[in-house]
């Protein structure tokens, strides 16, 4: 076992996740895998740390295909539990940290809104190679625990992890993030994409008589992926089917001229 790599796999879906525990049998292949994740669900967080969270760590084993895993349940968002688990539960720095398999594409410029991404950025700010995956589902199975197919996105887990272990980065590759269309298999295509611009979940207005009544934002998909770039991870996964590659930095810089852009805020 100490010869093995350590993976730490998280998610926002949630420690019961199916999607988790896909990646969790799938990740074992590779390496140690330790899971560490939020106890409920925790979708919609992206890589928010809230104050108000208690950061109460509960033990517990979990029967996988037949084997027993020990796993750590943590009150807090999915950035949080990658750092309860990088400073608390794992005695030695990971090789790689995987958030998923989401329940549902995270694509487009909602990507800062996905609490499976906002944990592969928390552990990539540690310096650590880092995977978010996600597969698509309709919308009204993203907060579910449904028994879905998950060997695509298993397979995918696998497959990117082991390059990660195995590869170094090139410069500005902070996280890997890959999307797995639905009906994919193992042998669906996949290719390297841009992080397209457009938004594919939109928010539904609530319904309710008085401001002062509980209501609670929706979203619903909107989107006509055939119009979004042709490099782009929305126009791959829902418009050809395939699987999408993105690269992501922590860099957030706008790509403009900042000689250009200084000179223009001096003029008058």
């Amino acid at each position: 076992m100490s010869q093995k790599p350590v993976i730490l796999l998280t998610n926002d879906d949630g420690i019961q996740s199916p999607g988790l525990w896909a990646a969790a049998e799938a990740l074992s292949d590779i390496g140690y895998v330790e899971v560490v994740a939020p106890r409920e669900q925790q979708s919609g967080m992206g890589r928010s740390l809230p104050v108000a969270s208690e950061g109460r760590i509960y033990k517990e084993k979990i029967n996988v295909c037949g084997k027993s895993w020990t796993v750590y349940a943590v009150d807090g968002t999915p950035a949080q539990a990658v750092q309860h688990g990088l400073l608390e539960l794992i005695d030695r720095l990971p090789a790689l940290v995987v958030a998923g398999i989401n329940y549902g594409e995270n694509v487009g410029n909602s990507v800062t809104i996905s609490g499976t991404v906002g944990a592969a950025m928390e552990a990539a700010s540690f310096g650590i190679p880092a995977l978010a995956i996600s597969q698509q589902m309709p919308v009204e199975k993203h907060h579910s625990y449904d028994q879905e197919d998950f060997s695509a996105g298993a397979h995918f887990a696998r497959f990117f992890g082991r390059w990660l272990i195995q590869n170094e980065r090139p410069d500005d590759v902070d996280v890997i993030k890959v999307e797995v269309p639905e009906n994919a298999t193992p042998e669906t295509p996949w290719r390297v994409a841009r992080l397209s611009r457009r938004r594919v979940f939109w928010p539904t207005r609530p319904e309710r008589t008085l401001l002062s009544d509980i209501g609670r934002l929706g979203y619903e998909f909107k989107a006509d992926p055939a119009r979004a770039e042709p490099d782009s991870d929305v126009y791959a996964v829902l418009k050809d089917g395939v699987v999408a590659v993105t690269p992501l930095s922590l860099d957030m810089t706008s790509r403009t001229d900042l000689f250009r852009l200084w000179q223009m805020m001096q003029s008058r």
